[in-house]
């Protein structure tokens, strides 16, 4: 008989250099807007309390879905998340699971995230005895947790709400391998020294984004519990970004095995960039909604005429010359990074093109104002794909990377700086491929080419240098992607 394969996942819990060396520019590119916005909408926008809610929403029923307990149509999903749990608003045909058990399970779960907003409100610590109250309300209508019998025959066991487990819950792998957690006998003192270490790495401030990311993986490893350790991981992470004004940690079902999984496995052979990654996609993702919304959405005259008597008195204090020099120097380095990494493509591309395709550059930095709206149509239909609102008020720059190929076939591929959101330290950079017929004074545009980037968004706050790296990613990708097009076309 073949012998049965193990591994051990988990290791006595630690905080490893490792996850210290992570890199957490993704989401400190942006976030500095994302503080400056959230105290304005938290004081006055229903926009923002609408988008928590629908956040909130959200979580509760991709938690389920990412744990298999059930699934649902992504058409009643968002319907559900947009107006609630109802119960008319959905047939059989839209879940694999009875509608007052599907029902029940996402009342659990969005008790469960108000729960973790309501201790980040009141300030309470993180304790083992939270800990055992969330998987309690998570759980409070689930009776049983999937098993192995001594047969290794699959079986039902009675769920322990609330409390630690007591049976082993190592499960097994396609290919036959078992995956050992923490024994039961040791959960308590691992539990004891998880919060120990998290709260010693809150009192040195390390980033939330590490902090949150190394504790659910942490977790995940222990596993106390004999049921529901994915969904309590999940919450435990939300409260943790929460508490440093970030948002819930929502795993899309699409996003499930192809990165989440993946990533998790990945840590668990202690590469832990992707996870770290992954954690600050979803982040990015709500702030950039964030971003884009409204301050101002009431109704009643006198709300909105006190919003506006305040906001003409911040503009007029914003326009504060110190801040008008941040922000244009700030955009004046960005549009540098991008020019210094288009030439240093350009100059690699020319040596290997022998002379077969002319490649130039042309520029519009944001502090010309003769030429900035050359592209203002183009960047209106571009930021209205990818779903944001184009602040048109603050100076724009763009440049343009021409690859004209023999008889006159002409490609242009077009990068433009424009404010993002309705916060002013928030910058986009777009591009968009178009191309060019020939034409005795100037080219003109036949048509925008398929080019799917979508906006890199970033802070004009905080150490702009900082934000070069992802810049010159971006920059990368956007040529790389350009010349795959038109080699696709030749």
């Amino acid at each position: 008989m073949e012998e049965k394969k193990t591994h051990r996942l988990w290791v006595p819990v630690e905080f490893s250099q490792e996850w210290l060396e992570c890199d957490t520019s993704t989401i400190d590119d942006i976030s500095p807007s994302w503080f400056d916005r959230r105290e304005i909408l938290q004081n006055n926008s229903k926009e923002y309390q609408e988008f928590i809610t629908e956040l909130k929403r959200e979580h509760a029923i991709e938690t389920g879905i990412v744990e298999r307990m059930y699934d649902l149509e992504k058409g009643i999903t968002e319907t559900f998340i947009k107006k609630g749990f109802v119960e008319s608003y959905i047939s059989h045909n839209d879940t694999n699971v009875p509608v007052p058990k599907l029902l029940s399970h996402l009342s659990d779960h969005l008790d469960a995230v108000d729960f973790v907003f309501d201790v980040v409100k009141e300030n309470r610590d993180l304790t083992i005895g939270f800990i055992k109250e969330l998987h309690a309300l998570v759980t409070r209508n689930q009776e049983y947790a999937e098993g192995r019998d001594q047969f290794g025959s699959r079986t039902k066991i009675d769920l322990r709400k609330g409390a630690f487990k007591i049976l082993e819950n190592n499960p097994t792998r396609e290919d036959g391998t078992k995956i050992l957690y923490c024994p039961p006998d040791h959960v308590q003192a691992e539990m004891d020294n998880l919060i120990s270490i998290y709260n010693d790495a809150e009192n040195k401030n390390i980033h939330p984004l590490i902090c949150a990311t190394w504790f659910h993986h942490a977790f995940t490893t222990i596993h106390p519990f004999q049921d529901g350790n994915g969904r309590i991981a999940r919450l435990i992470a939300s409260l943790i970004l929460i508490k440093h004004g970030l948002f819930p940690f929502t795993v899309l079902r699409e996003e499930a095995k192809a990165k989440y999984i993946d990533a998790l496995e990945k840590a668990d052979a202690h590469e832990f960039q992707p996870l770290i990654d992954y954690f600050a996609e979803v982040q990015k993702r709500h702030i950039e909604k964030a971003l884009n919304l409204k301050e101002v959405s009431s109704s009643s005259f006198d709300e909105v005429a006190d919003i506006f008597s305040g906001k003409i008195e911040n503009w007029q204090k914003k326009k504060a010359a110190e801040k008008e020099k941040l922000l244009n120097k700030s955009r004046i380095d960005v549009f540098n990074f991008c020019l210094k990494h288009l030439n240093q493509i350009s100059d690699q591309l020319s040596a290997k093109l022998n002379g077969n395709a002319n490649i130039t550059i042309q520029k519009c930095s944001p502090d010309e104002d003769e030429r900035q709206d050359f592209y203002y149509g183009q960047i209106i239909k571009y930021a209205k794909k990818h779903n944001y609102y184009f602040n048109r008020n603050f100076p724009k720059g763009w440049l343009t990377f021409r690859v004209e190929l023999a008889e006159n076939k002409k490609y242009q591929l077009c990068v433009t700086l424009h404010h993002y959101g309705y916060e002013d330290s928030t910058l986009a950079i777009g591009a968009f491929l178009e191309y060019l017929i020939p034409h005795e004074s100037n080219d003109r545009i036949d048509e925008a080419l398929p080019l799917e980037i979508k906006p890199h968004v970033i802070s004009l706050t905080g150490d702009i240098k900082t934000k070069e790296k992802n810049i010159a990613a971006f920059i990368k990708n956007a040529v790389t992607l350009t010349m795959a097009q038109i080699a696709s076309e030749l």
